[in-house]
C-alpha cells in the first residue's frame, strides 16, 4: 500500500513538472455534467449496473452512481460514454 502511494505521489509530481493533463498521465476520469439531463464520462473501466433508474460505472479509483428516471446510455466507446435522462443524483462510491 505504501508503495502505491509513493508511486501516485511521484506521478503527481511528474504531471506538475511537465505541465501535462492529469487525466492523461494518471488515467483519471473526466466527468462533464450538463444540467440535469446529460453526463459524459471519459476514462471509465466498465458498466456495473444499467437500468432506467440507476447506472453504475467503474472508474480507476471509484464507482460513479447516477440515479434518476428514463436513464439511458446514448453512446459508449472504449473510453467515453454519454448518459441522458432525468438525472436526480450523482455520487462517487
Amino acid at each position: 500500500m505504501k508503495h502505491e502511494k509513493e508511486s501516485e505521489h511521484l506521478k503527481e509530481r511528474l504531471v506538475s513538472a511537465a505541465n501535462m493533463p492529469k487525466d492523461v498521465v494518471l488515467g483519471a476520469s473526466v466527468i462533464t455534467v450538463l444540467g440535469t439531463s446529460e453526463v459524459c464520462i471519459e476514462n471509465y473501466r466498465g458498466i456495473i449496473e444499467y437500468t432506467d433508474t440507476l447506472i453504475r460505472v467503474q472508474t480507476k479509483g471509484k464507482q460513479i452512481r447516477l440515479s434518476g428516471k428514463h436513464l439511458q446510455i446514448e453512446y459508449y466507446t472504449n473510453d467515453e460514454m454519454k448518459i441522458i435522462g432525468c438525472i436526480c443524483s450523482f455520487e462517487f462510491c
